[in-house]
């Protein structure tokens, strides 16, 4: 029986995959920064579920809901980071603060969380660290500049952290969603720009309805990314990156093309600036 431990489980994919995680006969330590949603989720799961408070940008929460996980539990498996948001517009249009709580959530609440745990998974010597990130981490999207910019780091981020944890037997993989039918685009998760310029207002104002009405009617099903997160975990050899929805992998695989016919494009340039081999 493994231990989970899974930030922003309140709801959305973060409640779909400690539920597929519960239903597999693991135990989870959800968290979330309303635990009284918490409670409503997960109460015909117990005992083995602990619903804890857990704020990611609060480090004193983070290790109190840490040290009372592996008092209750022992130890802890796998970790996903998966609390976040999305502040969308145009980069102009967005706040230097509306940046920083951005990449607090995002950024910074990743890394102080798994910086939390890693002493734990190195002390086992096994364990598996996920992040959420998101399409707008494989590919830099208009109207989505910060968001992507966070979702970015942490994509190199994990990348570099799954080399340096390796000697210790812990796996560190990324999940990029594409547009999964949650409550990511409803008006109690999604922020917009908190500034407004005309010279961005039709601009705006198109992103805005075109997402609004695609809020709810998104292609992709929670419950299965759910069991793909399962699939994951018990792979002997788990991917880097893994691509999740029909629209995340047609962005990877476009992505990964655009990107290889580019440098043969300006492959002569590329090579000129190097010192003469001897």
């Amino acid at each position: 029986m493994r231990t989970w431990l899974i930030t922003g489980a309140n709801r959305g994919l973060g409640y779909e995959i400690a539920k597929s995680a519960l239903l597999q006969g693991d135990q989870v330590i959800a968290t979330a920064r309303n635990v009284k949603h918490l409670h409503e989720k997960f109460e015909g799961f117990h005992p083995r579920v602990l619903t804890l408070s857990l704020d990611v940008t609060d480090s004193t929460s983070i290790s109190l809901a840490i040290d009372k996980g592996v008092k209750q539990f022992g130890q802890i498996d796998i970790l996903v980071n998966n609390a976040g948001f999305g502040q969308l517009g145009p980069f102009e249009q967005i706040s230097e603060q509306a940046v920083e709580r951005q990449f607090q959530t995002n950024v910074f609440g990743v890394f102080a969380v798994t910086r939390a745990v890693l002493p734990i998974m190195r002390s086992q010597r096994s364990g598996h660290i996920i992040s959420i990130t998101s399409l707008a981490g494989l590919k830099g999207m208009g109207g989505s500049s910060i968001y992507c910019a966070s979702k970015f780091a942490v994509e190199g981020w994990s990348e570099a952290l799954r080399e340096e944890v390796d000697q210790f037997g812990i796996k560190v993989s990324l999940v990029e969603p594409g547009q999964f039918r949650t409550d990511f685009l409803d008006k109690t998760s999604v922020q917009y720009a908190d500034t407004w310029m005309d010279e961005y207002a039709d601009y705006a104002q198109a992103q805005r309805s075109r997402l609004d009405a695609v809020s709810h009617q998104q292609l992709g099903h929670p419950e299965k990314l759910g069991a793909a997160v399962l699939a994951l975990v018990d792979a002997k050899s788990p991917p880097t990156r893994l691509p999740l929805g029909s629209d995340a992998y047609a962005v990877l695989i476009k992505r990964s093309e655009q990107q290889r016919l580019e440098a043969q494009a300006w492959r002569e340039l590329s090579l000129s600036t190097d010192f003469p081999s001897n």
